[in-house]
């Protein structure tokens, strides 16, 4: 929790690694009732952890990246079902495009001394795909990631 109070100086011609926090969601029926349960019981705190990348590059290659880890079939019925009784489900790593920066729950985490995308990739390539929350989730996904990219040790809950 203290990581989430320091704030990191922005290096420049470098490029800058963030760290933000989404709510979980559930499509409607089945899994968005399982979602609800779970967050009115207290099973787990819903929040999607993931990394962003700002590149130090000018336009039109500034655009940022998402780095993130989350079940392959988010929508699926038993993933739901398998996540609230503890089980492994098969997970995903995605990159996707992001046009700006969150408003809230982004934090800027630090700067790598290589590029930060090249290094991302390499990252993903030895990350483990079986997703087992609260063992090996998003969070896990953005703690190692974060450290491999800035060599900060971080531990992210809101």
């Amino acid at each position: 929790m203290a990581s989430l109070l320091m704030k990191p100086t922005v290096t420049k011609g470098r490029d800058e690694v963030y760290v933000a926090a989404v709510p979980l969601r559930a499509t409607k029926g089945p899994a968005q009732l399982l979602a609800s349960s779970a967050y009115s019981l207290n099973l787990w705190d819903l929040q999607h952890f993931m990394v962003i990348v700002k590149p130090s590059s000018p336009p039109p290659h500034s655009q940022a990246l998402i780095f993130d880890f989350q079940p392959k079939d988010p929508e699926n019925i038993f993933a739901a079902l398998a996540v609230l009784s503890g089980k492994a489900i098969p997970g995903v790593v995605l990159m996707r495009k992001l046009s700006k920066l969150p408003r809230s729950k982004c934090w800027f985490v630090g700067s790598p001394k290589a590029g930060a995308k090249d290094m991302a990739l390499e990252f993903n390539k030895v990350w483990d795909t079986n997703l087992r929350v609260g063992h090996h989730d998003c969070r896990d996904y953005t703690n190692g990631l974060v450290q491999y990219l800035t060599g900060e040790g971080t531990s992210w809950s809101v």
